[in-house]
């Protein structure tokens, strides 16, 4: 049986013959397919050096975008990402064009080819230490996104990514959320630094589990204001917090899948408590990770404490429910493009 990424590679996306940018599956399952390209420039940049004419299929251009520019990484020279730039036919103009991006700038998720492993292994390692903003490689990604916005303003430019790709662009959307400018975002099943508590099957147990975690992280966090003698640090990360409170993006995870499915029970389990009147302590344990908490009260070196990445204050989450085979499929890109999808998707906003 052939792989996702193989049928990709033979089929494409070609039942997307019309794409209505007004139609949600048409604007995921054209973001999934530009990651999908950034992954075979890089693929392709490696068959090159090792002697292959292989040439990726240009996907992209069936979709009227082209590469405007690769991001490369300074480590190790592999692309990780790459600037897509929308040229659709003079004929081909209709009223959902509106909805229709200009540029959008795609990052690709840990890649299992030798050239490349290793470095992306580190930015692995770099999401569950809350250290991705300090990498070079982010750097490399938010100056393109910033140049990017400086020239032709936030409306029309999208942020993608699958994997380390999706948490590259929520960091980068985190970032220019701060600045004012509110980036379309498209994170295919992007990390939760968590145990999967969500991939527990009694409910009871997952609810107990999470409402300890919750007071644990109360608990902690009214403790360490105290000990600052109340200094207003709490006050700054909430107003941080809420400052990007605006910015919705589209996260689609898998229920199956650990890496990401504890966003499920993340957003759920925030709305049941302001649904109970509990909505202050939703706020303020939603800004914190339990565990990047307990690895700084132990004094773990190396973790930044500082507003964990995978914490967000609002989303546009849509679930796959499709039985997958096992997990690795469930992480997989390939899926969020099918048409036969049993999705299930909720917006979270933060009051």
């Amino acid at each position: 049986m052939a792989s996702g990424r193989e049928y990709f590679n033979r089929c494409g996306p070609k039942y997307l013959s019309n794409i209505d940018w007004n139609n949600a599956h048409h604007r995921k399952s054209v973001s999934a397919s530009l990651v999908e390209g950034v992954y075979m420039l890089e693929e392709d940049r490696q068959a090159r050096r090792g002697g292959s004419q292989r040439v990726a299929p240009p996907w992209w251009e069936f979709f009227n975008f082209k590469v405007v520019n690769a991001l490369v990484d300074d480590n190790d020279k592999s692309i990780f990402g790459a600037i897509f730039e929308y040229k659709p036919s003079a004929y081909s103009y209709h009223r959902s064009m509106d909805r229709s991006p200009r540029y959008v700038i795609a990052f690709r998720g840990t890649l299992i080819k030798l050239e490349s492993f290793a470095r992306d292994l580190k930015l692995d390692i770099d999401i569950i230490r809350n250290g991705l903003h300090h990498t070079g490689r982010f750097r490399t990604a938010i100056k393109a996104v910033l140049d990017l916005v400086s020239v032709v303003g936030s409306s029309k430019v999208w942020l993608t990514g699958h994997s380390l790709g999706a948490a590259m662009a929520m960091l980068a959307g985190k970032n220019m959320a701060k600045r004012g400018n509110f980036l379309e975002a498209f994170l295919f099943n992007p990390p939760y630094v968590s145990p999967p508590i969500e991939r527990i099957k009694n409910k009871k147990v997952r609810h107990g589990l999470r409402f300890a975690g919750t007071l644990i992280k109360a608990g902690i966090a009214f403790a360490a204001a105290a000990s600052d003698n109340h200094n207003n640090s709490n006050g700054i990360q909430d107003s941080s917090f809420a400052a990007i409170s605006g910015w919705i993006p589209c996260l689609f995870v898998n229920h199956l899948d650990p890496i990401c499915s504890e966003y499920i029970g993340h957003f759920k389990h925030k709305k049941k408590l302001e649904d109970i009147g509990a909505g202050g302590l939703a706020r303020l344990t939603s800004q914190h990770s339990l565990g990047n908490m307990a690895m700084s009260v132990v004094g773990i070196k190396g973790i930044d404490t500082s507003e964990p990445l995978h914490l967000l204050p609002s989303a546009n989450l849509t679930v796959n429910l499709y039985p997958c085979q096992d997990m690795i499929s469930a992480h997989e890109l390939h899926q969020w493009w099918r048409p036969d999808l049993n999705l299930s998707c909720s917006v979270y906003k933060y009051k």
